[in-house]
């Protein structure tokens, strides 16, 4: 009988060892936390959207962009349900974004630790791993309280994200002692920090708009959706969709801007129209007026006072400058981003091992025979919406298959 090591007790090191359990290996987990699977009580805000029925190549990022889907094609998202339905999950559909029905987090973590030792799973919790050594056959796992063989092992540390659950980067020191490169590793999904001054007045604000980042004036990315605005800058869910292509770009040292579309859902002519028969409606409004239940009245004040109008200027008298310049700011606001918030603030990261160095078809390090590398280690990312939960089980579904042969 194979014994697989796992070294990391999230949600792709606990489906790699349900997986290799089920294939008939010997398995451990070691986990340097009181508990298994602590990061997924945040994921979904508490509710665990635990997959996504729309799947798109797009929705996963990586420095190889086909690496994901080899991975995704051998445990896809009929996979994830069904796997998720024997456990006791009866998944609920929201516009895509699959929840258990209970609509708790703790729901998917607790059946996913009920299956673990119902198999009879090994967890070493509360250890830290010192370091690992190649055996002539296997690995032995040093750890301060034991060292433990194995003939197979799987390294799923996570990344650097929200550090508190866990994820502390140790995982990469235990790649590269190996001989892994790592694609550096970001935050992403996270908020974005912008130089204006005038950001402590719009804190709170939420609108829907379109959010588009550009590299040194190169278009990189952009999303869609509801917007926050902060003391410190820009977040939300569009911003987070985005975010990891700001982060690399300002690793780059490139000049990162955004530029924010507060109506997107008209063009720049369409809206110059609405705007004009707005005017010609109550053309005796001040401009200070102009905007109440179209905008948030702290965004309005924003946008005049960087025009430099007078507010109390009757809205049939605008110039011709003027009008364009209100069109300009409400369309394409530009705001420069000189940072992202830190590790701590970020859901997952962008970066980690080289996807070059591993076999897509079976995650096995093609370094060191017999190691294979499971969840956000990888350099793979999703979007918002529960992607990166299946990458999570998609990736330790196939490492821990393969590993237990």
């Amino acid at each position: 009988m194979n014994t697989v090591g796992i070294i990391g007790g999230g949600a792709s090191g606990m489906m790699a060892a349900i997986t290799a359990k089920s294939c008939g290996a010997d398995v451990f987990i070691v986990e340097h936390k009181d508990r298994i699977g602590k990061k997924i009580l945040s994921t979904g805000n508490g509710r665990c959207n635990f997959t996504n029925i729309k799947q798109q190549p797009e929705c996963y990022r990586s420095d190889q962009p086909d690496f994901p889907q080899t991975v995704l094609s051998r445990f896809s998202v009929p996979d994830t349900i069904s796997f998720f339905l024997k456990l006791g999950i009866y998944s609920k559909n929201k516009n895509g974004y699959l929840y258990p029905n209970s609509e708790q987090a703790s729901s998917v973590l607790d059946v996913l630790r009920m299956e673990i030792e119902r198999l009879g799973v090994c967890v070493y919790t509360d250890t830290s791993v010192s370091f690992v050594s190649k055996k002539k056959k296997g690995f032995q796992v040093h750890t301060e309280k034991r060292n433990i063989s194995c003939d197979t092992l799987i390294i799923a540390t996570g990344s650097k994200a929200a550090p508190v659950t866990g994820s502390d980067g140790s995982g990469y020191d235990l790649a590269k002692s190996f001989g892994h490169h790592m694609v550096p590793v970001l935050p992403a999904l996270v908020q974005l920090k912008c130089k204006e001054k005038y950001y402590k007045n719009l804190a709170g604000v939420r609108v829907q708009a379109k959010v588009s980042i550009y590299g040194d004036d190169q278009y990189l990315a952009h999303d869609t959706g509801e917007l926050q605005l902060t003391k410190f800058g820009i977040s939300g869910i569009p911003v987070f969709q985005v975010s990891r292509f700001a982060s690399r770009a300002l690793y780059q040292k490139q000049h990162v801007h955004a530029e924010i579309d507060f109506m997107p859902d008209f063009n720049d002519h369409a809206f110059e129209s609405f705007l004009n028969a707005r005017i010609q409606s109550r053309p005796d409004k001040i401009l200070d007026q102009f905007f109440i239940g179209l905008f948030p009245a702290k965004l309005a004040c924003t946008w005049i006072s960087i025009s430099q109008i007078d507010r109390n200027k009757k809205v049939c008298d605008l110039s011709a400058k003027e009008f364009d310049t209100l069109i300009r700011l409400i369309k394409h606001f530009q705001t420069e981003v000189i940072d992202t918030n830190g590790f701590e603030s970020a859901q997952i990261c962008c970066g980690g091992i080289d996807t070059r160095e591993l076999d897509a078809a079976t995650l096995e390090s093609k370094l060191t025979d017999g190691l294979y590398f499971a969840g956000e280690i990888i350099d793979v990312d999703g979007i918002c919406g529960g992607y990166n939960l299946q990458w999570a089980w998609s990736s330790g579904y196939v490492a821990g298959s393969e590993a237990a042969i």
